[in-house]
């Protein structure tokens, strides 16, 4: 685990627009680069609306290039952002284009450069997680890997948010996939996600090519969720 204040040159700047999803570029090595906006704009307001607050401390699983937390991390209180990401170099480029590094001094986010969350060996007691085309190159031994971690750091009200590709079979492979894609049946999901005692839902939320799913701990409200669609105009209701 570290705070992450030094000062490096990055390895890839710009919107990277004529590079492909996978090639890279700092945009471009996560998805395709004239989605990274809509995808960033996507997460940020599926998880307001489903009550996320300043105070709220939240783990960005393959956190990248900062893509979400480029907008998380301002939100947040200081020392409520946790970012996983192997990629290092990823980081480094998202800090320096997208945050800059003074930001980072005052909002103190965590990062760790490891495939797991292994070194965090006391309970992270997160309100939300967030894995955004994770498990959509995961290997079902990996995704039950990740719920299993993710399901000791959460608090009991936590929830994971994660995408996935929907079909009526399994992959049955192994590992990581990148850039190729994997998918798996609904029934799957939910089957795996009890196993580490989280209540599995698909949400009513658009994705431009995936679908996304709701792994909550028991006492997780779901109020905002429930009843109807996903809107931020619940959550100002609510509160009325």
């Amino acid at each position: 685990m570290m705070q992450f204040f030094s000062k490096s040159k990055s390895k890839t700047t710009g919107l990277g627009l004529d590079y492909k999803a996978g090639d890279e570029h700092y945009r471009a090595f996560v998805g395709p680069p004239k989605d990274y906006d809509l995808i960033s704009a996507m997460v940020f307001n599926l998880l307001t609306c489903i009550g996320l607050r300043q105070h709220h401390r939240i783990l960005d699983i393959g956190c990248g290039s900062l893509r979400v937390g480029r907008l998380l991390i301002p939100y947040l209180n200081p020392q409520n952002y946790y970012g996983v990401e192997p990629n290092k170099w990823l980081v480094e480029d998202g800090i320096d284009n997208e945050i800059g590094r003074a930001l980072v001094k005052i909002k103190k986010p965590t990062f760790s450069f490891h495939a797991s969350l292994d070194e965090f060996k006391e309970p992270l007691n997160l309100d939300y997680a967030v894995a955004q085309s994770i498990f959509s190159h995961c290997s079902k031994d990996l995704i039950e890997h990740w719920l299993s971690q993710v399901s000791f750091h959460l608090k009991d009200s936590g929830a994971l948010l994660a995408t996935f590709l929907v079909d009526d079979k399994d992959y049955d492979g192994h590992g990581w996939v990148y850039p190729g894609c994997v998918k798996y049946r609904p029934d799957t999901m939910a089957e795996t996600a009890s196993k580490f005692d989280l209540r599995f839902k698909v949400l009513d939320w658009a994705h431009p090519r995936q679908t996304w799913a709701l792994f909550s701990k028991e006492k997780y409200d779901t109020s905002l969720i429930d009843g109807g669609p996903i809107s931020w105009n619940r959550v100002v209701t609510r509160r009325l």
